[in-house]
């Protein structure tokens, strides 16, 4: 098997991994450390409340869509160039299962160990499935994830009507309690993770839409060959419809707006399926970057974003580590703080995605790869 050398590499795919991690850090610090999913303040004062509004917007809604996206893009990816190289299907197919078999027990370690919210156990199934059951099909088949998308609008629009025709309100904003961020021992969070991922990583299988809608969109070489009209499209249609059905979720949760309990669940089932539409929206504005950017003399900033989307695994476990250290009251016991929550949950998650970031560019400059995609290619390109 052969790997592709980094100047060889599409520049846009690497800036949206790498910025989907920053995307990754912000929910997720936003959960652990307030305490409950997708992480909120019921009771949200001066700035946090248009924090929310945008964290519900641009973050809460994207990030999963996007990180999913990613991972069918990638798979595509590889496997036409491996087969565009000589390898064999059964060859390539075997490098595949493994490699997501293996994402899979990365998924349970760090779900079990660190944090209970990964999603690398979820892929890792929906890696298997899709490689088995979807990876080769005919471009016709790669045709239904745009009926899944006009499915989605249709269902978007009769939850939006459902949201504006409802009643006002003091139901809280749907936030379950997150049991292992609040566990005061490692023993006691290790035992209701233990309990959590498995729970988790079943709801977040249906993200296999998300992951065709990724690889469809690679079988198009949405980024390899930009068209900008479409690119376009894209960053205004999704971001379009991202923000008109989150909106009134983030409205909600900045305290800007009330609902009753029924309204109030619908509008979280807006916000949740309207971020698929988000994530098209920032996978097409990272193509218009890569078209701007193209072939010249790249800049620190975009180098080292891109390095760091080279090194995705690595980075999202050392950012589940670094929320173990900081968040827990055994540990530095920076969530929960009585303070301005919200903020030390965000500058937790900027600051841990911005190391990750500088020492992504570090590796870059050394001409060294990510320690866990050494791992996975030893172990699966056997």
């Amino acid at each position: 098997m052969k790997s592709l050398p980094t100047s060889e590499r599409v520049l846009a795919p690497d800036l949206a991994r790498g910025f989907a991690l920053l995307l990754v850090a912000l929910a997720h610090t936003a959960s652990i450390f307030l305490g409950n999913s997708p992480g909120v303040d019921q009771t949200p004062q001066g700035l946090e409340r248009p924090y929310f509004v945008g964290l519900f917007v641009f973050v809460h809604a994207c990030a999963l869509p996007l990180f999913g996206m990613m991972l069918g893009y990638g798979m595509v990816q590889f496997a036409d160039r491996q087969l565009a190289l000589g390898e064999s299907w059964p060859r390539t197919r075997g490098v595949l299962l493994r490699r997501h078999a293996w994402l899979l027990v990365f998924g349970a370690v760090d779900g079990v160990l660190f944090f209970s919210g990964d999603v690398l156990g979820a892929y890792g199934v929906i890696g298997v499935v899709f490689t088995l059951l979807l990876l080769r099909r005919s471009k016709g088949f790669y045709r239904l994830p745009a009926f899944y998308l006009v499915f989605a609008l249709c269902y978007l629009s009769v939850l939006m009507y459902l949201v504006l025709s409802g009643n006002s309100g003091d139901a809280p904003v749907p936030s379950p309690e997150d049991k292992s961020s609040l566990a005061p021992t490692y023993g006691d969070a290790l035992g209701e993770r233990l309990v959590e991922w498995p729970s988790i990583t079943m709801v977040l299988l249906p993200s296999i839409l998300f992951v065709w809608v990724g690889a469809w969109a690679a079988k198009k070489r949405f980024l390899e060959e930009p068209n900008r009209k479409i690119l376009l499209v894209g960053v205004f249609g999704g971001f379009g419809v991202a923000i008109a059905g989150a909106l009134p979720m983030g409205l909600f949760a900045g305290d800007y707006l009330g609902f009753d309990t029924d309204t109030a669940g619908f509008a979280k089932l807006l916000y949740e399926g309207a971020g698929v539409f988000g994530a098209i929206g920032y996978l097409s504005l990272f193509g218009l970057i890569g078209m701007a950017v193209g072939k010249r003399r790249r800049g620190v900033v975009v180098t080292a974003i891109s390095a760091l989307g080279q090194r995705t695994l690595s980075a999202y476990l050392f950012q589940s580590v670094a929320w173990l250290i900081l968040a827990p009251p055994f540990m530095l016991g920076l969530g929960g703080q009585e303070k301005d929550p919200t903020f030390v949950a965000a500058a937790c998650g900027l600051g841990v995605w911005l190391l990750s970031v500088v020492v992504a560019y570090w590796m870059h400059r050394k001409g060294y790869r990510g320690p866990a995609e050494i791992l996975v290619r030893k172990l699966a390109y056997r």
